[in-house]
């Protein structure tokens, strides 16, 4: 799927964020074969500002929460809203999925993955540097490095931010473009704890528009899909979650994610955010959310959207590297199992 020229594209700002970044990917993606063309994006430099200085160009708009990201893109004064929702090191990002779920207009119809790495930044007139900014997220996702200077950490609404009002004792960690679009120097490359981290951003639209968006995807080809479940149980006790996720490998349907979120001012009860790994007007997802409707659960689409090129089926393998540390499993002697289990 792609932006069709006069697309405005709102995003968490401000410019030179990885979700601009992710914003502006997405726009130029090619114009699926059948479907309205790609419109023209203004060169990096403009870009970067938001722009729009071709007839039919897409507008990038930098905002300044998810929540009015989310509020544009109701209100119809943008087209789409692109937003962080999951960190391959950090997991989901609880803002942009709260704000899904109070949200009666608006869903996910598309996403965009991003190979995340961190510079690091300081003014070229820096004096002592005392602090580390970025977002809490990117502050985490560089403890190593953020330790190793033995300076104070100053969270920031964004990384991007945080290189945009860097002060002259502060070394700011963000994207790559933000050197160049915030007058800065490069510190350190690379400052990231773990190689590889990824993060996916949704694309957000009205829920009347979504249908649109979804018949351009599958014009294109697009044949695997993921849906985003918002799952409310009627009744809560022992046994709820195993019947849900029942419910999905009876009728053989992967559940490749499922989180919590509390429903607001309900102590202990919850609603259960899953991912699967079909469309909801395929045979098994049907069934399996026919299973639930008739269970008397309150069941919401959060997203739906094409699984992209890199989609693959589990292989049912998982890394013993990269499990919790001090797991423990059967192979495990007796004490080692009872420290790590606690029986």
């Amino acid at each position: 799927m792609t932006a069709p020229g006069g697309t405005r594209v709102a995003y968490l700002g401000p410019e030179g964020t990885f979700t601009h970044q992710a914003a502006l990917e997405w726009a130029r993606r090619p114009a699926p074969s059948g479907t309205a063309s790609s419109g023209t994006l203004p060169d990096d430099d403009d870009a970067a500002r938001g722009a729009d200085t071709a007839p039919g160009a897409v507008t990038a708009e930098p905002l300044d929460t998810v929540k009015d990201v989310h509020d544009v893109v109701a209100a119809g004064t943008a087209d789409v809203g692109v937003v962080a929702i999951e960190s391959s090191v950090e997991g989901y990002v609880v803002p942009s999925l709260d704000a899904l779920l109070s949200s009666a207009d608006v869903v996910a119809v598309d996403e965009v993955a991003l190979d995340v790495s961190f510079d690091a930044f300081v003014r070229p007139d820096h004096g002592d540097l005392t602090e580390v900014s970025a977002h809490p997220h990117g502050l985490a996702q560089c403890s190593g490095f953020v330790n190793g200077t033995g300076l104070a950490t100053a969270p920031a609404s964004s990384n991007a931010a945080a290189c945009r009002d860097a002060g002259p004792g502060t070394i700011a960690l963000g994207p790559t473009i933000c050197g160049e679009l915030y007058g800065l120097e490069t510190y350190a490359k690379a400052v990231e704890d773990f190689r590889g981290g990824r993060t996916r951003f949704l694309v957000l639209t009205r829920r009347s528009a979504a249908s649109a968006y979804l018949a351009a995807s599958r014009a294109a080809g697009a044949t695997d899909w993921k849906t985003m479940l918002a799952i409310t149980p009627s009744v809560t006790g022992p046994g709820v979650l195993a019947r849900i996720t029942a419910a999905f490998g009876d009728r053989g349907v992967n559940m490749s994610s499922l989180i919590t979120r509390p429903l607001k001012a309900q102590e202990s009860k919850y609603v259960f955010v899953v991912t699967f790994d079909e469309a909801p007007w395929d045979q098994g997802a049907r069934e399996v959310l026919g299973d639930l409707l008739a269970a008397g659960d309150s069941l919401k689409t959060l997203g739906l959207f094409p699984a992209g090129a890199g989609f693959r089926a589990l292989d049912g393998v998982l890394d013993p590297d990269h499990v919790p540390v001090g797991s423990v499993s059967a192979k495990d002697v007796a004490e080692d199992r009872g420290r790590g289990l606690l029986w």
